[in-house]
């Protein structure tokens, strides 16, 4: 499974959200120190009703944990954008 399609399947799983994007922004970050190792930069945008009541801190943390290993092995850098449905509109 491809870095992107493992992170949306994380996400999916744990906050089944109404609104997913993940965008694989490495190729803005070649020769990077942190690039080096391998692993990737990524943003990702989430809607999900999750997400009511956390701070946005709460909610960045929540992301990591659903992302587990993967921030070990394959995410050097991740932009979050967590909102609730009610932010969205």
């Amino acid at each position: 499974m491809d870095r992107v399609a493992a992170i949306r399947s994380c996400l999916e799983q744990t906050f089944a959200p109404v609104e997913l994007t993940v965008t694989d922004d490495s190729h803005r970050h070649v020769g990077h120190a942190g690039a080096r190792d391998g692993r990737g930069h990524f943003s990702v945008r989430l809607t999900s009703s999750a997400f009511e009541g956390k701070a946005p801190l709460a909610r960045h943390r929540a992301v990591y944990s659903a992302l587990g290993d993967l921030m070990q092995t394959d995410i050097h850098a991740l932009s979050i954008d967590a909102r609730t449905p009610e932010e969205t509109r």
